[in-house]
C-alpha cells in the first residue's frame, strides 16, 4: 500500500454510521448554528466521512497534541496560549466576504458555507508542518468549491485571506509581533488545487477554536502559517498580496513557503522535522510528501528564489 492509498473503510467508520450521512447534514447544521459543543451523535456523524486518495496511512497525531499545542498568535506566542485563551473567540454570528476580481461578490453566513459543503466534505488524513509535523484527520472540502461560487475574473491571479480580529478577546494582538488582522495568500492555481482545503472539523469534532474555528485553510504542502485560521474575508487580486509573515520577516518567510528540505531558514536547517509527540527527527519530504500531487504547479520555477 502506498502512503497515499485510501485507508480501508474500517479505519474511518462502520457501515451503519456511514449510512447516516443525511442525518449528519441535519445534525451538523444544528450544531454549527449553536454556541455549544456538538452533540455526541453529531460528533459520531462528523467522523463518518469517507477518506480520499490523498489521505495518508500514517498514524494520526494524538488529539491532545493537535488541540493543545498550536500557533495562533492572536491568542499569544506560547504554544499553549491558544488552548488557554481561544475559548473567548466569538464564532456566532460569523460571515465570510468574497470580493475583489470576481463577477459575483458576496458575503456568506457560515451556515450557508456549511450547506454548500454538505455534499463535499470528507475526512482528509494529511501531514501538516508548523515548525513541527503532524498527521491530522481534517474534516473539510476543497477550497475551490467555495471560490467557484463567485466566478473569478480572467485577470484574477492571486487570492488573499484575512483572519478575524477581536482585540478584546485576543491578547496577542496587543503586541506588534505582526500586522493585524492576519493576512495570507495563495496563487489562484494553488487555491484551486483539490488538496487546498477549507476545514471545519477534526477528529470527528467541529473545529476547536484554538485550531481556527469556525473555518480555516489547510494547505498541507506548505508550512503551517499559510493555512489561515478563522477566516472572515477572501479577496481575489491580480497582484501578489502582502502577507503578515512576509511583512514581518521577508528574508525568513517567503510568499510560497512550500515545504522544501533544500532551502534552509536563515536560523535553522529545514532538512529534518520533528513529529509532534516524538523525540527523534525524521527527514523532511519535498512538498511535505505531496510532490506527486502539487509539483507541477511549480514546474520551471527557481524554488530557492521563490521560497
Amino acid at each position: 500500500m502506498s502512503k497515499f492509498d485510501q485507508p480501508p473503510p474500517s479505519e474511518i467508520t462502520s457501515p451503519a454510521t456511514f449510512e447516516r450521512r443525511r442525518e449528519f447534514i441535519r445534525l451538523a447544521a444544528g450544531a454549527i448554528a449553536s454556541l455549544g459543543l456538538p452533540t455526541a451523535q453529531a460528533k459520531e456523524a462528523l467522523a463518518a466521512k469517507p477518506a480520499i486518495a490523498y489521505s495518508s496511512t500514517e498514524t494520526p497525531t494524538p488529539y491532545a497534541h493537535v488541540t493543545g499545542y498550536n500557533n495562533f498568535y492572536e491568542f499569544g506566542s506560547d504554544k499553549e496560549d491558544p488552548a488557554r485563551h481561544a475559548s473567548a473567540l466569538r464564532t456566532r454570528p460569523w460571515s465570510i466576504t468574497l470580493d475583489g476580481l470576481v463577477k459575483r461578490p458576496r458575503t456568506m453566513a457560515i451556515e450557508d458555507v456549511q450547506r454548500l459543503a454538505a455534499m463535499e466534505e470528507r475526512v482528509y488524513r494529511l501531514r501538516c508542518v508548523e515548525g513541527w509535523s503532524m498527521v491530522v484527520p481534517w474534516i473539510g472540502f476543497p477550497l475551490s468549491v467555495l471560490l467557484k461560487q463567485v466566478e473569478p475574473m480572467a485577470d484574477a491571479k492571486y487570492v488573499s485571506f484575512e483572519s478575524a480580529l477581536q482585540p478584546d478577546v485576543m491578547p496577542g494582538v496587543r503586541r506588534k509581533l505582526l500586522d493585524w488582522p492576519y493576512q495570507e495568500g495563495l496563487r489562484l492555481d494553488e487555491a484551486m488545487h483539490p488538496l487546498a482545503l477549507l476545514v471545519f472539523g477534526l477528529y470527528g469534532e467541529i473545529l476547536p477554536k484554538q485550531n481556527g474555528a469556525p473555518l480555516r485553510l489547510a494547505v498541507p504542502w506548505k508550512y503551517g502559517f499559510k493555512s489561515t485560521k478563522s477566516i472572515v474575508r477572501i479577496r481575489f487580486t491580480d497582484r501578489q498580496p502582502n502577507t503578515s509573515w512576509v511583512s514581518a520577516g521577508p528574508t525568513e518567510y517567503g510568499f510560497y513557503s512550500n515545504v522544501n528540505p533544500e532551502v534552509d531558514h536563515p536560523r535553522w536547517s529545514q532538512a529534518k522535522e520533528r513529529r509532534l509527540g516524538e523525540f527523534l527527527k525524521r527527514p523532511t519530504l519535498m512538498f511535505n510528501g505531496y510532490a506527486e500531487q502539487v509539483g507541477q504547479l511549480y514546474a520551471g520555477m527557481d524554488l530557492r528564489r521563490f521560497f
